[in-house]
């Protein structure tokens, strides 16, 4: 974000996107809705991800930032597919989400490995999505409630296999209805 002498803005974009989430839950935005307006928020922001990682705040905002972009540039190559029109600039979009998701994943494991294993717990979760179905796992970090990752990363579920924190019991999403509204 832009540095703005005497304004925490790291907090101010926390606090906006807490309101996001709180309208998001009360049925006020859909997922689109919020998925539009928290990419809004980053710009607004001038966000931008940061570039040395060494701290779980850190992570968390570029896990945030990544995943907010991938799910963005992914509804805007899906209005592309729909008209169909442009497909250059349509593969363009599914590239670019690609490759946020790939950094979304990277900032998964610098946030484990931050809190070096423990109190994290990974596991695949119950979705109605043929697609995602014993494909997408959720990451819940128990001494920080509010944080939960996603992922779909082969590389990323092997890594957290490796240091026993992955449970192969599917489970109910902590936040299930999120995770299943289509977008």
């Amino acid at each position: 974000m832009k540095y703005k002498p005497g304004r925490n803005l790291f907090e101010e974009f926390a606090k906006m996107r807490e309101s996001l989430i709180f309208q998001y839950k009360k049925g006020d935005l859909n997922k689109k809705e919020y998925v539009r307006q928290s990419h809004d928020l980053l710009i607004h922001f001038e966000a931008t991800p940061f570039n040395n990682v060494d701290s779980f705040d850190k992570a968390v905002f570029n896990y945030h930032y990544y995943n907010t972009m991938a799910k963005y540039t992914r509804m805007k190559a899906e209005e592309l597919r729909k008209s169909g029109k442009h497909p250059d600039l349509y593969r363009h979009y599914i590239e670019r989400k690609d490759h946020y998701y790939r950094l979304k994943d990277r900032m998964t494991w610098k946030a484990v490995s931050l809190l070096d294993f423990q109190n994290v717990e990974a596991y695949h979760i119950k979705v109605r999505s043929n697609f995602l179905k014993e494909n997408l796992f959720e990451i819940v970090f128990r001494q920080h409630p509010t944080v939960v990752f996603h992922s779909r990363g082969q590389w990323l579920q092997s890594r957290l296999e490796k240091e026993g924190i992955f449970d192969h019991r599917i489970k109910r999403s902590v936040i299930e209805s999120y995770v299943n509204e289509k977008y």
